[in-house]
């Protein structure tokens, strides 16, 4: 490896997120800013949004294509 091209790694990096957490990792950067973490990520705290309108998509292709039902 050359010598003087590779940045300076520091295993005290910190990390902040917008939701107020904040975590120790390594990285060149001394401090790192996150819009968002494991600690507000709706997969990992389990408070996904359900969407509403995905029900209503069959109807909505039978509707829209002049389908009717078979009973």
């Amino acid at each position: 490896m050359r010598e003087g091209i590779h940045p300076n790694y520091t295993h005290e990096a910190v990390v902040k997120c917008a939701c107020g957490n904040t975590f120790v990792t390594g990285s060149v950067k001394k401090e790192i800013k996150v819009e968002i973490c494991s600690k507000c990520h709706p997969f990992f705290t389990g408070k996904q949004k359900m969407i509403v309108e995905a029900g209503g998509r069959l109807e909505k292709f039978m509707k829209k294509y002049n389908i009717k039902e078979e009973e």
